[in-house]
């Protein structure tokens, strides 16, 4: 490593470093902001704490998801294999049964949120 390529990890690094210091000094601009505009520590920690709601639905919607792409990809592979079809086959089945899965995932989720 003589010539340029030195320069990679070099730069990585120096990019790296420079989004860390850019995130800190943003950061502490945000919190001394607040504090000259007269809000109270408990405010200050309101802010920044994150609640975090789940959602029981988010299993669901990735389960139809994925079950539905594996199936689209199986369909499109044995469509390949005995049909000799293109390979774009495979790619359009697997849009179209994730668009069904979300689909499905969005009407089942319609209707337990009306019924709540």
């Amino acid at each position: 490593m003589n010539g340029p390529e030195v320069l990679i990890p070099l730069v990585f690094l120096v990019g790296v470093a420079s989004v860390f210091i850019a995130h800190i000094t943003s950061r502490h601009r945000e919190r001394m902001t607040m504090i000259e505009k007269g809000l109270s520590s408990d405010e200050i920690k309101a802010l920044f704490t994150r609640e975090i709601r789940r959602d029981p639905f988010t299993a669901l919607k990735w389960g139809l998801l994925f079950v539905f792409v594996g199936l689209a990809a199986m369909i499109g592979n044995y469509l390949h294999e005995a049909y000799n079809m293109r390979d774009g086959v495979i790619i359009g089945l697997v849009c179209l049964f994730a668009g069904i899965a979300l689909l499905i995932y969005y009407g089942i989720a319609s209707k337990r949120n009306v019924n709540m």
